[in-house]
């Protein structure tokens, strides 16, 4: 089954007719929204990307008969020429912050990594797109400083806060994982403007038919 997990990106879009559920997990909570897709919406309740529970979330994804998820995450570009606006499929991710791990109790090793398959079947539905490049995820809540913005330039395209979280969880719960980036500002110190929150936002108002569209395709063609 099909999962999608919306952020930022996907506040101001009409979403898919589902039906409201709480699964209970050993980590906690979490709604979902079910039908023949499985949505979670990850700030419900207007929780910001620190507090996230991610385990919970992914959990109850898991538990709910999700195989395969597509993310949708808000990020800030860290390259002049990924211009605010576009989209981006990553194949890499890094973290600045801890990483929540099911293996709380185990010594387990695995390789975290973004299903190759699955990004190029959404590459294929998303042909606008830009397919390859690092996410590079921070904590949050604050944006981050310009200096710290010119180190994860070095290594990183796009940066977050939630992608690699659920990205790794994923893989340990074995469900494969794409992510579909909106590009909604140049990261602090690229651009000519004061990074707000609320520009974010605006930038997610802009494209809300876009992205109903995308989301559309990908339950279609998905799900």
């Amino acid at each position: 089954m099909l999962g999608i997990i919306g952020g930022t990106s996907l506040l101001f879009s009409t979403l898919p007719k589902l039906d409201k559920r709480t699964i209970a997990t050993p980590f906690g909570s979490a709604d979902l929204l079910c039908g023949d897709i499985v949505m979670l919406m990850r700030h419900q309740d207007g929780i910001p990307p620190h507090r996230i529970n991610f385990r919970a979330n992914l959990g109850a994804l898991a538990l709910a008969g999700v195989d395969r998820i597509v993310a949708f995450g808000s990020s800030g570009s860290l390259k002049p020429e990924i211009a605010p606006g576009s989209l981006m499929i990553p194949t890499d991710y890094a973290s600045l912050s801890d990483i929540p791990s099911i293996h709380d109790h185990a010594i387990e090793h695995v390789r975290p990594e973004l299903s190759p398959d699955l990004g190029r079947q959404l590459s294929a539905l998303v042909p606008s797109a830009r397919f390859g490049g690092v996410y590079v995820q921070t904590r949050g809540p604050r944006i981050e400083t310009v200096a710290e913005v010119r180190k994860l330039a070095n290594y990183a395209d796009i940066v977050g806060m939630t992608v690699a979280s659920e990205a790794t969880l994923a893989c340990e719960l074995g469900i494969g994982f794409a992510a579909l980036c909106t590009v909604d500002n140049y990261a602090n110190g690229l651009g000519g403007e004061v990074l707000t929150y609320e520009h974010i936002l605006a930038t997610s108002r802009t494209h809300r038919y876009r992205t109903e569209e995308i989301v559309s395709t990908i339950v279609k063609e998905l799900g």
